[in-house]
């Protein structure tokens, strides 16, 4: 597929050169922290459809521009996602996302530093692989928000960490390092916040340098084997209970003091 069928990016930039076998991805919405945006999330899916197609590609490396891997979902589209005149289509892409990356053709690396925030752990999980720097400190906020974990978050979070710690990490809200991360083998690797780049690219060359048919086959056979395990076709369902807890009081008011929660902090900074 020639190089100008790749999708308008402007949320994102592809990074390949012609005739390598790995690409990378990067978030790029630095001043936002890479939240993930309606816009953002789109062009994951429109951007991932197009690398699947590209049989040269091995590998693909996903990382974010800035101090963080994403802040996860933009807050700043909650409102017009959650309460606008079609709020299941808008909490539906989370999933249809975290799927599409999930079922690329290429081998999948996820490389996060900073901050990696409710979606953006579920991004991570979507990965085969995951690096995160020493400094990365991950956080599940959707029971404080008033969601529910969706985006076939808790399928994802099941098979990789076990049912008690997933339910733990996910209605504690709590952060944790990426040394815990390791620990709970959600991530493969911890290395030095200014090596990460490095040591991600590394990984992904060798990767690389196997023969495709053992690779994609390991792949397929592993993903094959955690869908029957925990399977994320259920999280279609996803949608439908976000789209609940937004008509549901309680949930409702402890939204609504979380997002206050953050603007005092966003305006005390």
């Amino acid at each position: 597929m020639a190089s100008q069928n790749i999708p308008a990016l402007q949320h994102l930039r592809w990074e390949h050169t012609e005739g390598d076998t790995v690409g990378t991805i990067v978030l790029n919405r630095p001043e936002r922290l890479n939240a993930l945006s309606v816009a953002l999330m789109t062009e994951i899916v429109e951007l991932c459809t197009w690398i699947s197609h590209q049989h040269e590609i091995k590998v693909v490396i996903m990382r974010g521009e800035g101090r963080a891997f994403t802040a996860g979902f933009d807050l700043n589209d909650f409102t017009n996602v959650y309460g606008g005149s079609n709020p299941r289509a808008g909490a539906e892409l989370g999933r249809v996302m975290a799927d599409t990356v999930t079922n690329m053709r290429q081998l999948t690396i996820a490389a996060v530093h900073g901050h990696c925030v409710g979606g953006g752990v579920v991004l991570t999980a979507a990965c085969d692989l995951r690096m995160a720097a020493t400094g990365t400190r991950f956080s599940i906020p959707e029971v404080d928000l008033g969601i529910p974990l969706a985006w076939g978050g808790v399928p994802r979070l099941v098979r990789e960490v076990g049912p008690a710690v997933a339910k733990e990490l996910i209605l504690s809200c709590r952060p944790f390092s990426a040394e815990e991360a390791l620990q709970l083998r959600f991530i493969n690797r911890v290395v030095a916040d200014d090596e990460l780049v490095a040591q991600a690219e590394s990984f992904a060359e060798s990767l690389a340098s196997k023969p495709t048919f053992s690779l994609l086959a390991t792949k397929t056979q592993v993903n094959a084997v955690m869908e029957e395990i925990a399977g994320t076709g259920r999280s279609a369902n996803d949608a439908d209970s976000l789209v609940v807890a937004l008509h549901d009081e309680e949930s409702r008011a402890a939204s609504q003091r979380y997002l206050e929660s953050r603007s005092r902090a966003s305006g005390n900074n």
